[in-house]
């Protein structure tokens, strides 16, 4: 997986429909999230579109499996995703993922129903390092 700092390099070179290209480009490069793990435990409330995440590692290195049923979608939810990934536990629960992610400036560059999950995202990415991190 790419580094959000890679990402934003790349992004910010971008217009219009290339960075949406990419967008789509970085949910493809997910890793593979098990069909049996999609479950309504790991689907992520306010979402446009279905979106599952589920942490796995431990709390000095926290690992997210993500996916969602839309093209879009899923290249955010790679975005969130490559802000934490492989971070310890109390790491992600206390960064802010959403200070992180403001360069590629979602709320304008989309429509509002693609980002409204957003930060419903953010926060259940949160609460399972948090949970991980009290161990």
């Amino acid at each position: 997986m790419r580094t959000l700092p890679d990402i934003l390099e790349e992004y910010e070179f971008l217009e219009g429909d290339e960075r949406y290209r990419l967008l789509i480009e970085l949910g493809r490069e997910l890793e593979d999230m098990p069909q049996p793990l999609k479950t309504d435990a790991t689907l992520v409330r306010g979402c446009s579109a279905q979106v599952w995440v589920y942490p796995t590692g431990d709390a000095d290195k926290l690992h997210f499996l993500a996916d969602s049923n839309a093209a879009i979608t899923k290249g955010i939810v790679a975005l969130v995703i490559s802000a934490v990934q492989d971070r310890p536990a109390a790491d992600v629960a206390a960064m802010d993922v959403g200070h992180e992610l403001a360069p590629f400036d979602l709320k304008n560059q989309l429509s509002s129903n693609r980002t409204q999950g957003v930060p419903n995202m953010i926060a259940l990415v949160q609460a399972h390092a948090a949970r991980i991190a009290a161990g």
